[in-house]
């Protein structure tokens, strides 16, 4: 699951983030709770949690449906 969460991130997400000079990375992933970090200008951007729940959620329950929640680290 692992492979598969960086995977999505590098190949579905940074794309996306890139667009406002950003990037994530996994942190961890345990129990179906996958936690990441931003970095660029996604990090301490006011609309980031709107940027978690609105884009990079739905992308890995989409994707991987045993995510069963995706956090900030």
């Amino acid at each position: 699951m692992i492979e598969q969460i960086k995977e999505i991130i590098e190949k579905d997400i940074n794309p996306q983030l890139a667009f406002h000079a950003g990037s994530c990375e996994l942190i961890d992933v345990e129990d179906g709770v996958v936690t990441i970090r931003l970095f660029g200008g996604c990090s301490g951007c006011p609309s980031s949690h709107i940027t978690l729940f609105n884009g990079i959620v739905p992308i890995f329950k989409e994707k991987l449906p045993d995510v069963k929640d995706v956090v900030l680290g």
